[in-house]
Formats: structure tokens, C-alpha cells, sequence
């Protein structure tokens, strides 16, 4: 007999604004906004009296105080979140012991099979919202539904401080009347395309002929939302996924020509990428540089030129050092001039010791320098795990000073002040 799906996803609400509010009562029912502090910052959460101004996360900062001027805005504590985000995670395991976390805020709970130790889902849902408000002092909202896709759009539906149960002969209604833009997979480029084809609403979507949507957004996206907009969605939650990159990007409070300075930046950059791939056992195989030019070319977040350039490693590597090295080459190959962002990825993942992962291994033993790499290292990350990742770093690194707080919860990586693309 085969168990119903049943997807919990719970997602607390104005995260950083409310524990701020939490642990500040002077800030309590007052408009209070986290990130947008800097020139190009943007804001990471807004508490809901800072909604009302029509302020929501990923607004630039200037755009926020023009909205609301009123607004006490804060650069924000990303130790304090990451600390409260364990204390939420924590319960979230309580009651079912597969969680997938998406950030430090919001998580996908399976509740499959649960009914008879936790009661109906509703019952479940309430349970867990009651815990985390008793013990850690935050609303979560929660949408209950046979699918990711459908109790993601329910937990935002039941926001703020709320519960949607989404029964599965419910979902078509449910879904019908909701913007296309709803759906994961259906960015801005993808409305418009979607719009000027006379499809707004998720029900139009579903009923659409499928020629249609494969001539609008093409083969492989086309069928995909049309299946999302019927609901169909079998994806499970996988509370263990393996990491598919790892990346680090900043956008400078100024714009930055100085090639020095930008190399300097991508070896801070480097160095923690290695340190997160280190941290969970991995060797990357392709390093990514990604570089957003200063000269705005068309109005709107996304008018700012991207420049990627990529580069495979003739052996799969977890030295910053050797990241570094590539991401300056890559850097050299693009226009010279001023750059708002610098980020470095690496991707093409092996497990470090290469054993089942298809990597041939070499006929030779290390060689001398490789060893010596891979002692520092080591060395390196000791250091870094008993005093902080500024302890210690190498000759010609600088770091690279954000522009606002970060939204991603990063694996191998202590929190800190980290960026979020001014998009």
C-alpha cells in the first residue's frame, strides 16, 4: 500500500527583522528592516509594519528609506540568525526525520506515514508552529500539501503567522487563480513571455495546449511549469542532497578597477570557496569566475552587464590557492574596467578521497608541493575552526567587504557578514 505525500513546509516569518524585534522590545511594532544599511545594499528581511510601506526583501536600500522613511533599518548579526536558525531546525526534526533546509528561515518537512506518532497533519502543522513560538519566540507560517510546489505556495498563502492545508482534490482550485509567477521555474523573463501570450493565472496555464508553451519558453521549461501548474510535482524531500557548487560573490560599496585589488579579492573569495569544499569533502574539477561590469546598460535590477568565464582543472582541487590562480587567469579575460561584483564558483564535484566517484586516480604519489599544500592547508583550517576565518589568511588577500547580509545558509562556512547581489 502505498503512503500519501504529505509536504510540510514551514517558513518563519520576517526572520531576521523578527528576531531582532524578539530581542529588542523597543523595536516592537515599529517598521524595522534588516541589510540596506550601505549605498548598494539591499534589504535582507522587513518586519511587516515596514510591508505596509510596500518595503519587501531584495529592494535596494535607497528605494526602502524613499518608501519609508520612518524605517529603522540594521545591518543585522548573520551569528545571531545562523544560531536561532539551529534552535528552529531543531524542533523541525522533532517531527519528522526528513527535513530539507532551503535557508537559515524555511525548510521542507515529509510527514508521510506520521499520522498515527503526530496526529493528522493540521494537528502536526499546529504542533510545530505552537513549539517554535514557545521555544524559540518566532512565528513560522506552514502550508500542508502533496507536493513541494503546492505547500510552498500555501506556507506563503497562510503568511503571516498562519496555516494552509492543501488536501490533494483541492490542489487544481487552489492553484487556478494564482499568478504564473508562482511557480518555481517562472522568473521575470518567462512572465512577460507567458503574459504576451495571454496566459496570467496558473489555471491558464495548465489548460494550455502544449505546442504553445514549447514554442513560449521551449521544450524542456514548457512541459515542466505545465506540470507544476496542474500540480504535479513527485520531487521528495531530500534532507541529504549533495552540494552541486559551492560559490562566493560580493558587490563592492564602489565600483572597482583596480586589478590589484580584484585579485586580491577573488584570493579571499577562493580561499573560503576551498575552505566550505575541504570542510565537506570535496574537490572541484571547474572554477567560475562571474564579474558584474559598473556600466549600467539598460534601466531596471538586471541592466548591469554579468561576464562569466569558467576553466577545468587538470586535476580536481580544494586548494584556495589553486582556485585563485584560475579565477585570476579567467579574470584576465575580461574587459578592463571598473566591476560592482566579483564572485568565484567551482563546480564538477568529486569526493576528496576519489573513491566511487568515477575520478582515475594518478600512478604516482602526490607530488612534494601538492603535499606540502595539503599540510598548510590543514593547518590553515585548524586555525580557522578555533579562531575565526580572519585569524589567519595569506600574503595578498584582502576581504571582500559586502555590500549588505546574506540570504544563504553556506555549508563548511562559519556565518558572517556575507553578500547579497544588489539584483
Amino acid at each position: 500500500m502505498t503512503v500519501p505525500r504529505v509536504i510540510l513546509h514551514a517558513d518563519l516569518d520576517a526572520f531576521y527583522a523578527s528576531v531582532e524585534q524578539r530581542d529588542r522590545p523597543e523595536l516592537r511594532g515599529k517598521p524595522v528592516l534588516v541589510g540596506g544599511t550601505g549605498p548598494r545594499g539591499v534589504v535582507s528581511a522587513a518586519s511587516y509594519e515596514a510591508r505596509r510601506y510596500g518595503v519587501h526583501s531584495a529592494m535596494p536600500g535607497f528605494e526602502a528609506r524613499r518608501r519609508c522613511p520612518d524605517g529603522i533599518f540594521l545591518r543585522g548579526d548573520m551569528k545571531k540568525y545562523a544560531a536561532v536558525s539551529r534552535q528552529v531546525f531543531a524542533i523541525f526534526r522533532r517531527f519528522s526525520p526528513q527535513v530539507e533546509g532551503l535557508s537559515l528561515d524555511e525548510a521542507f518537512l515529509d510527514l508521510g506515514g506520521s499520522e498515527r506518532l503526530l496526529g493528522p497533519a493540521r494537528v502536526a502543522g499546529e504542533a510545530l508552529r505552537r513549539a517554535v513560538r514557545a521555544e524559540v519566540g518566532l512565528a513560522v507560517s506552514v502550508g500542508i500539501a502533496p507536493s513541494k510546489t503546492v505547500a510552498k505556495i500555501a506556507s506563503d498563502e497562510a503568511k503571516p503567522d498562519g496555516l494552509l492545508e492543501i488536501p490533494a482534490d483541492a490542489v487544481p482550485a487552489f492553484l487556478a487563480p494564482l499568478p504564473v509567477a508562482r511557480l518555481w521555474g517562472v522568473g521575470p523573463v518567462a512572465e512577460q513571455k507567458l503574459h504576451r501570450a495571454g496566459l496570467r493565472t496558473i489555471g491558464e496555464l495548465a489548460r494550455a495546449a502544449p505546442e504553445l508553451l514549447v514554442r513560449v519558453l521551449g521544450e524542456s521549461l514548457g512541459a515542466h511549469v505545465a506540470a507544476l501548474a496542474r500540480g504535479e510535482d513527485a520531487r521528495a524531500v531530500e534532507p541529504d542532497r549533495e552540494p552541486v557548487s559551492y560559490s562566493e560573490e560580493n558587490t563592492f560599496a564602489e565600483d572597482v578597477a583596480d586589478r590589484e585589488r580584484l585579485a586580491a579579492v577573488l584570493l579571499d573569495h577562493a580561499e573560503s570557496v576551498a575552505r566550505r569544499l575541504r570542510r565537506d569533502g570535496w574537490r572541484a574539477r571547474t572554477i567560475v569566475l562571474k564579474v558584474k561590469l559598473a556600466r549600467r546598460r539598460s534601466a531596471g535590477p538586471r541592466g548591469y552587464p554579468i561576464v562569466t568565464r569558467r576553466a577545468t582543472l587538470a586535476e580536481p582541487s580544494d586548494d584556495g590557492a589553486v582556485l585563485a590562480r584560475e579565477a585570476r587567469r579567467l579574470l584576465a579575460r575580461t574587459p578592463s574596467v571598473a566591476v560592482r561584483l566579483l564572485g568565484v564558483g567551482a563546480s564538477g564535484l568529486v569526493p576528496a578521497d576519489a573513491e566511487g566517484a568515477g575520478a582515475q586516480l594518478g600512478l604516482f604519489a602526490p607530488a612534494p608541493e601538492q603535499q606540502r599544500a595539503a599540510r598548510l592547508n590543514q593547518a590553515l583550517d585548524a586555525i580557522v575552526s578555533r579562531f575565526g576565518a580572519r585569524a589567519v589568511v595569506r600574503g595578498g588577500q584582502e576581504e571582500a567587504v559586502r555590500a549588505g547580509l546574506s540570504l544563504q545558509a553556506k555549508r563548511g562556512e562559519a556565518p558572517r557578514d556575507a553578500a547579497v547581489d544588489d539584483e
